[in-house]
Formats: structure tokens, C-alpha cells, sequence
């Protein structure tokens, strides 16, 4: 009985597992985002959420105020659409079934748009439970949407105030060949 009932509240989470495994073809990286020969895409994770900024007086310039960069804040999708788990603070990436990495910056590329946030290359680091998530070895971040800090805003009176800034972009998972 116990069985039977596991297999039921475990179809629903196995069949979104699935569907992370069916990416759509790679879009166009400059060479220095581009993956190691040895790792190849294993699913495609589209973000929505934002990008976190703090107004903080600017080191190299006193007397200087600057938007800097805290945190983003994301809803992570499967190809359907359906909410798979959350981006955060690290960078981390999490799963709805517990797996997790946190990723570290490689190289960095502008955006094709001026208003969107850099597309990134990162290396990927497994620090959850064994899950969807626990092989990704790399992740590019491409397809950028929004995201850049305030324009203004930020001055020696809002010092400590917040901007949350919307974006979108797609996550690539890449893992061993």
C-alpha cells in the first residue's frame, strides 16, 4: 500500500524531470562562453524573476554614489512551462527535488542588447541532494532580457535603498559527455 502511494506522489515529479531533458538547439556564444569539448547540453532552463541591486557609496570614486550588484531572484521552468525550482543568492540553482549548484563566474560577454544583463559562463559545483541538477558541470547564461542596475536613483540619500530590476534569461546545463 505504502508503495503504491509513493509511486503516486512520485509520477508527478518524475514526469517534470523529464521533460528537462529535451533541449532545443544551442544559440550562438562568442568562443569565450563556450563550453569545454568534454560537456555537452543536457537541458535548457529559462528564468524569470530579478535582479537585485543595493544604491552603495562608490570606492573609487568618494563622494560617489553606484547601484551594486546583490543577488538575482528567479523562478526556474522546465520546456512546458511548469516551475521547476529557483535561482538565488551564490549563484545558486535549486531544483524542486532538493538538488543544487552553485556556479562561479568564467568569462562574461556583453549582451547582444544594451539593456540587458552580460551573458555569462560559469562553472557549475553540485552542493544539494542527488537530483535533476547534480551533474551540471557548466552553465551558460544567454538570452538575457532587463536585469541592468537603475540608471539613477542612488544617491548619498537612498544609500542602503534596493532596486529590483525584472529580467529573463536561459540557463544551458552542461554535463560530462
Amino acid at each position: 500500500m505504502y508503495s503504491r502511494f509513493a509511486m503516486l506522489c512520485l509520477l508527478p515529479l518524475l514526469a517534470s524531470c523529464g521533460s528537462l531533458t529535451a533541449p532545443t538547439p544551442a544559440v550562438e556564444v562568442p568562443a569565450t562562453l563556450r563550453p569545454r569539448a568534454s560537456e555537452s547540453l543536457a537541458v535548457i532552463v529559462p528564468a524569470k524573476g530579478v535582479q537585485i541591486y543595493e544604491c552603495r557609496a562608490n570606492k573609487d570614486h568618494p563622494g560617489q554614489h553606484q547601484w551594486a550588484f546583490v543577488a538575482p531572484e528567479a523562478d526556474l521552468f522546465d520546456v512546458r512551462g511548469v516551475k521547476i525550482g529557483h535561482h538565488y543568492a551564490g549563484p545558486h540553482w535549486e531544483s524542486n527535488d532538493g538538488s543544487r549548484i552553485v556556479g562561479t563566474v568564467k568569462q562574461r560577454a556583453d549582451a547582444p542588447q544594451a539593456d540587458a544583463i552580460p551573458w555569462l559562463l560559469l562553472t557549475a559545483e553540485s552542493v544539494g541532494a542527488s537530483g535533476a541538477f547534480v551533474k551540471v558541470t557548466s552553465i551558460q547564461r544567454v538570452n538575457t532580457v532587463g536585469g541592468v542596475a537603475p540608471k539613477d536613483g542612488c544617491s548619498r540619500n537612498t544609500l542602503g535603498a534596493t532596486g529590483r530590476v525584472d529580467y529573463t534569461a536561459d540557463y544551458y546545463f552542461f554535463t560530462a559527455k
